[in-house]
């Protein structure tokens, strides 16, 4: 069997790097392989240490993230500043927790740099969703309940959760949703109202896929009152719908 060649990352260049949602052997073998080589490493708040510790000991790290109400730069600085340090010469890994381009502004800062001219390229990662569920011992779909899956944020630019609600109440679907926690009572009561039945399984994970993985299950009507209860603070990811139910038996499974 020959060898696999690796083309070394190239310097002047931005790769926006999924780090997966915390367990960092669900990191891929690119995205370590660009941290060990990497100049300069721009991280968020959902990057676990863990995955961060792949980076290459002489690396500059720069933390950007963002916690609700407390952005250290804005989105604005943050592209500006993955240009700035392209253009020293520097490779810079652009490290996000779960994939760059689902609800990880990836997007915005590749339109950036493409805008600018610099050279970037995407390394998807495992997204919160997929690495939530599986680890809480929740399929995504099943034949017997879910034929589709629906991703969506709960925290829009307007601080609002003004979403497709009629849509994302019918039956035979999962859902899941990032940055919801705080919309919690908004999202249960317009999905009830727009005709959900609120005896849907629904759960919240907090620090999915991590050793400290906290995961609660209810109803798409009593969730909030049960996070409420146990403390929850964001980050944290809903995922409402039947496929919910068979937590309590796969759960015990991948706990």
């Amino acid at each position: 069997m020959h060898p696999v060649s690796v083309t070394p990352p190239s310097p002047g260049k931005v790769y926006l790097v999924g780090g997966g949602p915390g367990d960092p052997e669900l990191l891929t073998l690119k995205a370590a392989r660009l941290l060990a080589a990497a100049d300069v490493v721009v991280y968020d708040n959902l990057v676990s240490a863990a995955v961060l510790a792949h980076a290459r000991a002489g690396a500059a790290r720069i933390y950007v993230g963002k916690k609700a109400g407390n952005h250290t730069l804005p989105q604005i600085d943050i592209n500006q500043l993955l240009v700035t340090l392209a253009r020293e010469g520097k490779c810079v890994v652009r490290l996000k927790g779960g994939d760059p381009y689902i609800f990880g502004r990836g997007g915005e800062e590749a339109q950036t740099l493409a805008r600018e001219g610099v050279p970037f390229e995407v390394v998807p990662g495992v997204t919160a969703a997929a690495g939530a569920a599986a680890y809480a011992g929740i399929p995504l779909t099943h034949r017997d309940h879910a034929q589709s899956c629906f991703l969506v944020t709960g925290h829009l630019r307007d601080e609002s959760a003004n979403l497709d609600w009629p849509t994302l109440a019918r039956p035979g679907q999962t859902l899941v949703i990032y940055m919801g926690l705080t919309s919690l009572p908004e999202i249960s009561r317009n999905l009830i109202a727009h005709g959900m039945d609120p005896a849907t399984p629904a759960a919240c994970v907090r620090r999915a896929t991590l050793p400290d993985q906290h995961v609660i299950t209810s109803t798409v009507a009593e969730l909030e009152a049960r996070v409420r209860a146990a403390g929850i603070k964001p980050p944290a990811l809903l995922i409402i719908g039947h496929v919910v139910s068979l937590h309590s038996v796969l759960g015990s499974i991948t706990a």
